[in-house]
């Protein structure tokens, strides 16, 4: 238009096929009539030819009317037509990853595109469960030889952000900024989908894996956190790494420079892991015994809680019932409902999962702390064989808090592992026992 304007002057005419070809609002097709009254620039159409007098631009306008109207009119019947798919539970356009459209007797349905889908999967449980982070998924994806796509090979932190966020995976679609619920088969369950979630909201990024970094030690002459660092050193018999452990404030004024490596570590984990190391059968079995009692307490909390749980499930479907109701009733719109109706649905999952943990525990929570003593007993065999992901584990079961002093490591045990720490035997007029008020009720910490 701008080019027409300035060339008015060399231009004989605008040519078209026909006047929708030209405009298909009214809003463009008033601009090409000024262009034609106001600077001579005359409007052909080959296939709908008028005459430039009021009679034949009245037929175009006409034309101009007719085409606006059929494409306001497709454009309803489009969103109606995509409106109806989603209330059906199927996806308003392209699936996403892990999915593909394929036709069933004329209908375009949704299957589970099985190689990509196995990816997602393997996604999601490298992240949640293998310590990894969007930095170093597109590395171990490929060395498990998972593609993206042929034509690119390698998942991008990006796409890998979008697959680990994307509500589709657990059965819901995406329309207009809202999730609805879908017909198709969800990839993960939603306590991994959950769990995925927690740890990206508190951004758990650990680039380096060493067991000894990420914020677990702290330092006791300023406070700050201990991290890690690698060195390599050129040997008769090839590169060798070396990693040690400093305060981040290593380097800041008169501040001790002190440096342990991993070996030195490991070392004084493996003497507090033989501390609590229990040689008496006798004393095995009554500690046991006591821990039992101990914790029937736990078992009366969780029955307890699993009720009120319950009874807020209840509650829970009672408003998406009134909900719908609503809806069905049209007292509130569209966009309301789905927002509500998702809201609902993510706390009747919390719920489902939390009653499921609730009834879990209540009949575990004796084995549990059993465990946790035969756990304890058989720790170094454990540390010795373990990866960089099962030490961190058995850490965050272990310890409470952690902090280097001077060369010393110094921990902060969890509930039962301190009971074993301390000491529980006591001397008296009966002989050896444990004693009953030393073994407090293992908290959540636990």
């Amino acid at each position: 238009m701008a080019y027409a304007k300035k060339n008015s002057h060399k231009l004989d005419g605008l040519l078209f096929y026909k006047v929708d070809r030209a405009a298909r609002n009214l809003f463009d097709y008033v601009e090409l009539e000024r262009l034609e009254s106001e600077f001579g620039v005359q409007f052909i159409s080959v296939a709908q030819p008028t005459e430039s007098t009021p009679a034949g631009r009245m037929q175009r306008r006409m034309l101009a009317s007719m085409a606006s109207f059929y494409t306001e009119q497709q454009s309803i019947d489009v969103r109606e037509r995509i409106d109806r798919r989603v209330e059906s539970g199927l996806f308003a356009s392209r699936p996403p990853y892990g999915y593909r459209n394929v036709r069933v007797n004329g209908r375009s349905t949704i299957e589970i595109h099985q190689q990509n889908a196995h990816a997602v999967r393997r996604i999601y449980d490298l992240y949640a469960y293998h310590s990894h982070t969007l930095d170093s998924l597109p590395n171990a994806l490929k060395a498990e030889g998972i593609e993206y796509l042929s034509s690119q090979p390698k998942f991008t932190r990006s796409k890998l952000h979008v697959i680990l966020t994307d509500r589709a995976y657990i059965g819901e679609i995406r329309y207009h900024g809202q999730w609805h619920p879908g017909t198709h088969e969800p990839l993960v369950d939603r306590k991994l989908w959950d769990r995925v979630q927690t740890m990206l909201n508190q951004k758990v990024y650990k680039s380096h894996q060493m067991t000894y970094a990420s914020e677990l030690i702290t330092c006791s002459h300023c406070g700050s956190p201990v991290t890690g660092e690698r060195k390599f050193k050129n040997t008769k018999s090839g590169v060798r790494e070396y990693v040690y452990y400093r305060c981040t404030k290593y380097h800041k004024g008169d501040h001790p420079r002190i440096r342990l490596t991993e070996n030195q570590l490991d070392s004084q984990m493996l003497e507090i892991f033989d501390s609590l190391r229990v040689e008496d059968d006798e004393f095995r079995n009554l500690f046991r015994e006591q821990l039992r009692e101990a914790t029937n307490w736990d078992e009366r909390c969780s029955a307890a809680k699993a009720k009120e749980l319950r009874e807020e499930l209840v509650r829970v479907r009672d408003q998406q019932n009134r909900l719908l109701n609503l809806r069905m009733l049209e007292e509130i719109d569209a966009a309301t409902f789905a927002f509500k109706s998702r809201e609902l649905r993510d706390r009747e999952a919390e719920l489902k999962l939390e009653i499921d943990t609730a009834d879990r525990g209540r009949h575990e929570i004796i084995d549990l702390a059993i465990k946790a003593f035969e756990l304890s007993q058989s720790l170094r065999e454990q540390w010795v064989t373990a990866d960089y992901a099962a030490k961190r584990r058995i850490l965050e079961i272990l310890c409470l808090n952690c902090s280097l002093v001077d060369v010393s490591l110094s921990v902060s045990m969890r509930k039962p592992f301190d009971l074993l720490a301390k000491g529980l035997i006591l001397k008296d007029s009966r002989g050896d026992r444990i004693r009953t008020c030393d073994l407090l009720v293992p908290n959540q910490s636990r």
